[in-house]
Order: C-alpha cells, then structure tokens, then sequence
C-alpha cells in the first residue's frame, strides 16, 4: 500500500480503527470508513465507487447488548469488490473468527517498524466522505492532508479550546463525520476517549458513566441524546463529577432552547459547544466560541475565515431572517473533488448549481443581532437521522425493489424544536394492501440494506407520488406541506405532471395537525 491506494474500512469506533487510519495517513494512503451497522447495499455504494485495494473488516458488532455477526456480509462485500486484493479481519466478537483467503489483524503488527511519514503534497487526499445527494449514488467527497489539518486544529484548539490537559469524547459512529473531527482532536495533544455501542443501553445514563470512568473533560454527542436524557429525567451528577466536565458539545441536528437549559441545570457553568458544519466541508460554519456568551438556542458564531451567510431565493444577504445557509468565499477543507467526478459536474451541482459562484449547503440558517445563529434543519430534502444524512435516493432503490411497491417518496420533517419525524409514502400494485407483513419486509430492507437509523416512523398507502412536469418527484413540496406551509405556497398546480396528487399529503398533514 502506498500513497494514493485506497483502504476501506467497516470497522466500529474502537482503538484498532483509529490505529489504521494514522496508519494509512502516514503513508499517504487514502481512507474510508463504514460503520458495522451499515447494510450490504449501503456499503457497497460507497465502497465501490472509489476503487480500494484492502478492506480492514470486524467479524460482527455489539449493540444493544446483542451480537450481530457480520462474516457473511464481510465475505459478500469482498466478493463484490473486484480491486479488493487484500482483506483484514479483525476478530471483535469471536477472538478465533475466520475467513478463507483473510490476513489476521494480529499479523499486521507482529513486528515493529520505524515511525516514518511520507512528505505530500498539500492537496495530498486523506480521506473519502460520504454525503449523499437525493438523486444517484452517495457523493464520494475527497479531503486534503492540509485543508484538513487546518480546520481540524482551527475547530479545535480556537473554537473548543481544546489541548494536551483535555480528554475528549464525541459519541459517533464511522459512518459519520464526526468520527474523524474526532480524529482530530489529536492534533491538540489532547488525548481521545472511544464509545462503541447503544448511548441508551441498558439506560441513558451510560455515557455519563463512561465519562466518569475516563475522565473526559469535553463531552459531545448529537443533540438527540441530550432531549432523550431530558425527556427521561436524567441527572448526570448521579454518575459523573459535573465539576470535570468543562464543554458540552452538541451537532446531528439543532438543539433547542430546552436543551441549551438542561445542560446547564444539570452541569453548571459549562461551555454549550452547539456546533453547525457538514460532512461536506469536515469541518463547522458555526458553533463555540469560548470567551463569548451563550445564549439559550443560539450557536455562538461564525467560524473564523468562514464566510457564512443566510441567503434568500433572490441571492440577497438576510440581516436576522432565515435563509439558505451560504459560503462566499473558500475554506480550506472545502473538497478537492469528487471521486471519478470528470470535469468536477457532479461537485459544481451539488453545491453550486442555487447561486453561482456561492456555496448553498442546504439547511436553514438565522444569522443574529449578536452574529450568532441559529439553524432550522435541512433546506433540501436529504434524510438526517440523528445526525447521519443518506440521500433519498438510496432508500427508493430499496423500497422500490419490493415487487409490491411501484412508486415512493420519503421526507424527513426535521425542525428546530421538534422530534424529528420521517414518513415514507409508497404506491403499491393493484390489489395489494399494506398489512403489517409488507410494513415489516420494508423497514427490514431499510435496516438491513442502508441502516436501522433510516426506518421510517410512518409507512402510508398513497395512490400516487407528485412529480414535476419533467417527471421529479416533489420532495421538497411535500416537505415544506408537511411542516406546516400552506398548499398554495408550496406547489403549482401547472408545474406538476398530476396535480390531483398533492391532496392526499395535504389530507396527511391535516390529520397531523401541521396543515397550513
């Protein structure tokens, strides 16, 4: 393996992981990463598109306290690699698993080796992210060694004032970007603490006890987990040292103002470190700032050199009114590219097709009086399940291959103070109904293929999916009709190919009590 090849990884968050990634940077290699708890499908759409050349793969995972063994969906994923020439297994829930043909991690480092580093250049790729779109394939999202390490140290040391006295926790998985912002927690000298495994198993105060156990002095998890502990009356001085705990860090999705409140009833005068960026950049637009206030509900500000703005339809800068999220100038963790994106269309669309020349990243966002802000959820229609976005588009490939289903449309109804909701809507065949046996073969194709965070919590018959006159289908519409727009605002009647469609999900949102 040497610069440039790439090492795929479906590993949890756990030591070993860590040490391949440093491993493969060190040498320039290029790194991906999939959680364990991924489905085939969902992997392989990753996986395949940028060509790898080893796998470092577990046997199985623990959540929940369950074992779910993966070899079978290890060798599958082999076999459908075709540039695979090497896979490693590393034995997680059985020390004497095995697989024919795969090299043992216990091989890879039976011999000591001189610590060495490849010198590369600044745009050198360090790893391969994954965002996805609502149309097509996961974007394969290539980061530099340099734009990385400057965010990564600009977002920790100056705006978590994170350093070598810190231990630091943010509970992710691989799959998600923030187990690399957590990777770079490293460049600070402070020392990194692993999670792996259900935050509520057996109870929500499982974090909290880990963090007493290891000392953490910054403490981060998606925002959904702080609501869930407020909801079942967690009280975290039961188990940790509030005293230690110096930064509550929060991202996945906005956190309201009730939870700004019970962290600090429950852990004192701590830095509420909300954060706001996207697996797009690796890095954060808005967040902490630790010699400024916090105010209830409020990210504290812009990241430094970050030119980020709210934006109407009309290109016009929002003084205080919510907008598309914009960047008007570069970052250096911006993407360098793509992977087998020739001529760089498929990037220019995804963030640039809105307003030329601006970067648009889809969520809402209020920029305040004080140059804080305040995010409101996702302006486009991809699917964030706390804190783990995939692209519609991966799970109509799964509902949809279900002979009974002709036709679906998901939106997630993510909002700021709200649980978030996500309904699927199918059109089934003529003479087919939607019992619970259908029901279940689809949120077991949703959990098995892409992931259990994915599985709807509404499934509704529907005779028809509103598209547009070129045929799309009208995600956004529905969206916005869901979370409480009017019709008339949300939808032309000449711009859609069947009109007549849009009243069932206004019907489904008059029984939600969110009609307009």
């Amino acid at each position: 393996v040497g610069p440039g090849d790439r090492v795929v990884a479906y590993l949890p968050n756990i030591p070993e992981t860590v040490v391949a990634f440093l491993a493969c940077a060190s040498i320039g290699a290029v790194w991906s990463s999939c959680s364990p708890d991924m489905g085939t499908r969902s992997v392989l759409d990753r996986f395949q598109q940028i060509d790898p050349k080893v796998m470092i793969a577990v046997d199985g995972y623990r959540y929940g306290g369950k074992d779910f063994d993966r070899l079978d969906v290890v060798a599958g994923l082999r076999d459908d690699l075709p540039t695979l020439e090497h896979l490693v297994l590393l034995p997680y829930l059985d020390d004497g698993a095995e697989l024919p043909g795969a090299r043992s991690w216990a091989s890879m480092i039976q011999r000591d080796a001189p610590m060495a580093f490849e010198q590369l250049p600044f745009d050198h790729p360090i790893w391969v992210v994954y965002s996805s779109g609502t149309t097509g394939m996961p974007k394969p999202i290539v980061h530099g060694h340099g734009g990385a390490l400057i965010n990564g140290l600009l977002n920790h040391a100056l705006h978590l004032d994170l350093g070598p006295d810190d231990r630091f926790m943010w509970f992710t998985t691989t799959g998600w970007i923030m187990w690399n912002s957590q990777m770079s927690g490293l460049l600070t000298g402070a020392t990194i603490c692993l999670y792996d495994g259900n935050p509520g198993y057996p109870d929500l105060g499982t974090l909290w006890r880990f963090a007493e156990e290891t000392g953490i002095t910054v403490f981060g998890a998606g925002a959904a987990y702080f609501l869930n502990c407020k909801k079942a009356e967690i009280e975290p001085s039961q188990w940790v040292d509030t005293g230690r705990i110096r930064t509550v860090g929060s991202t996945g999705s906005p956190l309201p103002e009730e939870g700004y409140r019970w962290i600090m009833d429950q852990l004192g005068d701590v830095l509420i470190a909300a954060i706001s960026g996207g697996t797009d950049v690796a890095a954060s637009y808005v967040g902490a700032c630790p010699i400024q206030p916090v105010y209830a509900g409020e990210m504290q500000c812009r990241y430094l050199g970050t030119a980020v703005y709210a934006m109407d339809d009309d290109g016009r800068i929002l003084d205080d009114e919510v907008g598309e999220l914009v960047v008007t100038k570069p970052m250096p963790s911006m993407p360098l590219y793509f992977w087998n994106d020739e001529g760089g269309h498929r990037y220019h669309d995804s963030y640039f097709d809105v307003f030329p020349g601006i970067w648009r990243h889809g969520d809402w966002i209020r920029i305040t009086p004080r140059g804080g802000a305040v995010i409101y959820g996702r302006s486009d229609t991809t699917i964030n399940r706390h804190g783990i976005r995939m692209g519609t588009s991966e799970i109509y490939r799964v509902v949809e291959e279900l002979p009974e289903v002709l036709d679906s449309l998901v939106v997630d109804l993510e909002y700021l103070g709200r649980e978030s909701f996500m309904p699927l809507f199918v059109v089934l065949r003529e003479g087919v109904s939607l019992d619970e046996d259908l029901k279940g073969r689809i949120k077991a194709g949703i959990r098995d293929n892409l992931s259990a965070r994915h599985v709807p919590n509404d499934i509704v018959a529907v005779p028809d999916v509103p598209r547009t006159l070129t045929g799309k289908k009208m995600e956004l519409p529905i969206k916005k009709l869901l979370l409480g727009q009017s019709l008339e605002k949300v939808a032309n009647p000449d711009a859609m190919a069947n009109p007549e469609s849009i009243r069932t999900y206004q019907d489904y949102a008059e029984q939600r009590g969110t009609a307009g």
